[in-house]
């Protein structure tokens, strides 16, 4: 599997469907009345509406519906090899029951001689009107086939809503669910690093601010002030001194616990969404290419049908040996080409298959990865408003000495001391005698 670095653990633990174990209805012509599923173990439909099963705990998965025990299906069944993914978001109804109009949409009609595209099972022929090819992905078709049970039926999750493609707002084209999930991760790593910068830009204001305060503290403006109002003046200077290593503080502190944090999360972000890009868009290249085998084989099935019909009609109008053996040549090449298209439409459910797995894995890797981000960047926004409370107590603790020479501030002894230090002279001048 792709991207190893990026989620390659993933693969171990796919992700379980929600929905509690209980009553499910037996699929059509199997069963005439509800059936009770062991603990542990979940019914879903395919995207052909066959019943299948997987256990929650072990990730097993069968088509056959299992026995009394947990993790044990009733019977081992001759089709093990070909189910589906445990979890398979199309299988397990990762669709939505009405895909949106979108470019190379095809319905098939269906035909005696070939197997339904999308079918699960060689032996098992389906109407091809029952599913419907969108940019060479199989989906139900929403006239014939009921809504699908959601992976998650209780959230808005990303594996259960990004299986179509959606047509771009820019142009004449379409853009695939996935790499809509893919805009959004790159532009909350983007987001994260604005916030950053914004926080760097704080930064600098705190520090031009805090120098500005060391500067005006050892101004000498007022500074021959005297007394206790003198004493409380200089305190006041004092305290902007105090205070521009507060904010100096705080700005550091802004550094090292929220703006380079904020920087420096998933500094590989970017080069692990293109490699999960890539696996992706090789696994959608690899069902178009096995889609197309499949179309370049039913043509040349319905050649071969052709061919046939025209020989049989040949012969009711002139019996010959020469005909007769052209009839088992073309009969022989019909076989042929419905074996060939059966093999192409498995190697083609195979890619799907594999795509839709690997597409479930991802997009729930990639919805933990934004619960991540967010709860990253609000735990540190809460440190920031930490530290700004905390600045604003220091900030308080360095004007309490002044606000203390404020309360003792004497106007009356201030101009004691200063008479006794400065008096002339205390005989007062008398009237002048003749």
């Amino acid at each position: 599997m792709g991207c190893e670095s990026f989620y390659g653990h993933f693969n171990s633990t796919k992700s379980k469907a929600l929905k509690k174990p209980g009553m499910v209805p037996p699929p059509p012509g199997e069963e005439s009345q509800t059936v009770v599923l062991p603990p542990g173990w979940q019914s879903y439909l395919s995207p052909q509406g066959r019943r299948y099963y997987v256990n929650t705990a072990t990730n097993e998965t069968t088509w056959e519906r299992p026995g009394s025990s947990p993790g044990i299906p009733a019977s081992p069944g001759p089709h093990r090899s070909s189910l589906p993914p445990t979890v398979n978001g199309y299988h397990a109804s990762g669709t939505p029951a009405h895909p949106p109009e979108t470019a190379h949409m095809s319905v098939r009609k269906s035909t005696g001689d070939s197997q339904n595209l999308g079918s699960s099972s060689p032996g098992k022929k389906q109407s091809k009107e029952n599913t419907i090819t969108i940019n060479c992905v199989t989906f139900p078709h929403p006239d014939t086939m009921p809504e699908q049970q959601l992976l998650k039926p209780t959230e808005w999750s990303y594996c259960d809503y990004f299986w179509a493609d959606k047509k771009d707002p820019q142009g004449n084209g379409t853009v695939a669910g996935f790499e809509l999930l893919l805009q959004k991760q790159l532009k909350g790593k983007q987001m994260q690093k604005e916030m950053s910068e914004f926080i760097r830009e704080r930064i600098k204001i705190e520090e031009e601010y805090a120098k500005n305060l060391a500067k005006l503290s050892q101004n000498s403006l007022a500074a021959q002030e005297e007394g206790s109002l003198g004493e409380a003046w200089a305190q006041v200077k004092k305290s902007l001194a105090d205070e521009a290593e507060v904010h100096l503080k705080f700005s550091a502190k802004l550094h090292s616990e929220v703006e380079k944090p904020l920087m420096n999360f998933r500094e590989n972000f970017k080069k692990d969404m293109k490699k999960c890009d890539h696996h992706i868009a090789d696994l959608r290249k690899q069902l178009a290419s096995r889609y197309a085998a499949v179309e370049k084989a039913r043509k040349a099935l319905t050649e071969r049908q052709r061919d046939l019909e025209m020989k049989t009609q040949q012969l009711e109008i002139k019996l010959s040996n020469k005909t007769e053996e052209d009839i088992k040549k073309a009969r022989r090449k019909s076989t042929q080409a419905g074996d060939d298209l059966m093999r192409c439409v498995d190697l083609y459910n195979q890619a799907q298959s594999k795509w839709f797995e690997e597409m479930v894995t991802t997009t729930l890797e990639l919805e933990r990865l934004e619960v991540e981000r967010v709860e990253m960047i609000r735990q540190h926004l809460c440190q920031y408003t930490q530290l700004r409370h905390e600045t604003d107590m220091f900030n308080q603790s360095t004007v309490e000495p002044v606000d203390q020479l404020l309360r003792k501030v004497d106007p009356a002894k201030d101009r004691e001391l200063w008479v006794r230090e400065h008096k002339t002279g205390n005989i007062r001048p008398v009237d002048m005698e003749i």
